[in-house]
């Protein structure tokens, strides 16, 4: 952010942090940041904790910013698990099942009904104390955790949830994304699936691919509707082993990998809700499906760590061909978040030297020169799938090894 071109000044945030439950420290620093700045601002806020401080000085600031219009503190409500448990099953929107405990012999049995492994999550993780080692999910395995972390609950400053395990596979994480309009009326939305995550299977997107869905579409947009919802929405669904995409995360404020759902014209949730904030038309929604989203060091040490790269989805048969042509050259919004967390690049670096370069430098060390042309002729190899190569053609060219070339050195390298 420091180094954006775009980027024109930077206010420093409250003394002591930010405090959704007293916010009275935000108010004063937003007051002295629209003095500075002399005219009304749009404010969006860019994670959970300050969408519900903003929401709750909102009211105190209409004349001095732009702010998306949530009443009745609904970030704060949505981005509760508990309370996001009770409006799906209100307006019949799938999600986990869910159980929340009133004591620790009930957390225990709760586990065992829902079947182990069970996932655990803080109700409002954003109370969580720094350094008390709590997170805001994590997976159990035994009703004795269950009963333990449930325990820590005057600690965690929340209640506890129990919800019931979707495993994880390759086409079971989903997204969608929005801007809205007073009244949940949408300006830009998107659904897209996960391809890789960081952590692997349970992490934030590494890999992702705009992927329009009617099931997730439909949820988010009823969700928003019933809602009133005015703002940014960030939603995370999982696919259960029957299909049913349920909702497990409301997050009210852009997504990570909100680029992703860019169109044609640059169009993305942050331009569009800037656009409608400040009275300005925004343009009907063009092209952008079949874009893809990479966080470059996330997505690399997914794919060694994870042992595979997502693979292009096939084009529906109904799919005209210029559609299919689209769908392929669809572009790639790149990321890199080293600057903001270093640990992903560091692990990145140590995969590779530990699976690759190692292993590397231990089998070229006995293998001849004339193996190691060989090998870097395998290397290239991949490029070739799909395209039969003639016979004449598989022993011809200055590229192709020599006759005598041994095959173990090919084997070893390309393995």
């Amino acid at each position: 952010m420091g180094r954006s071109r775009y980027l024109h000044a930077v206010h420093p945030g409250p003394v002591g942090g930010l405090d959704p439950e007293a916010p009275e420290a935000l108010l004063e620093c937003l007051t002295g940041v629209s003095e500075l700045i002399g005219r009304p601002a749009v404010l969006i806020a860019m994670d959970d904790l300050s969408a519900i401080a903003v929401s709750r000085v909102a009211p105190m600031l209409t004349d001095r910013f732009r702010i998306p219009h949530q009443p009745d503190d609904l970030p704060a409500r949505v981005a509760d698990k508990a309370e996001l448990s009770r409006l799906c099953a209100r307006w019949d929107v799938p999600h986990p099942e869910t159980v929340i405990p009133a004591s620790g012999a009930e957390a225990a049995e709760a586990a065992w009904r829902l079947g182990l492994p069970v996932i655990a999550k803080w109700s409002r993780p954003w109370l969580l104390p720094p350094g008390a080692g709590l997170r805001s999910t994590t997976l159990l395995q035994s009703a004795a955790e269950a009963r333990r972390l449930y325990e820590r609950s005057a600690e965690a400053g929340s209640r506890l949830l129990l919800q019931r395990y979707l495993p994880a596979g390759p086409d079971t994480d989903w997204f969608f994304h929005g801007a809205f309009a007073r009244g949940g009326r949408p300006l830009i939305t998107g659904s897209g699936r996960k391809e890789l995550s960081w952590p692997v299977r349970t992490g934030l997107t590494a890999v992702g691919r705009w992927l329009p869905d009617p099931a997730v579409e439909e949820a988010g947009l009823r969700l928003a509707e019933r809602l009133g919802y005015q703002g940014i929405l960030d939603l995370d669904f999982r696919r259960d082993e029957e299909g049913v995409f349920r909702l497990v995360d409301f997050n009210p404020r852009p997504g990570a990998q909100f680029r992703l759902f860019t169109d044609a014209g640059g169009l993305d949730v942050i331009q569009a809700m800037y656009l409608d904030l400040t009275g300005q038309r925004v343009p009907e929604p063009s092209g952008g499906p079949g874009r893809v989203f990479v966080a470059e060091n996330y997505a690399l040490l997914a794919a060694v760590r994870g042992r595979s790269l997502p693979r292009r989805p096939p084009a529906p048969p109904a799919a005209t061909a210029p559609a299919r042509r689209g769908r392929e050259r669809g572009q790639v919004e790149a990321a890199w978040f080293a600057a903001d967390d270093p640990m992903p690049f560091l692990g990145m670096l140590a995969a590779f030297l530990g699976r690759g370069a190692f292993k590397g430098l231990r089998v070229l060390r006995g293998v001849p020169e004339q193996g190691r042309r060989t090998a870097r002729a395998v290397v290239r190899a991949p490029r070739q799938r799909g395209r039969e190569l003639p016979p004449a053609a598989a022993g011809s060219g200055p590229r192709s090894a020599p006759p005598e070339a041994p095959a173990e050195p090919d084997e070893l390298v390309t393995r």
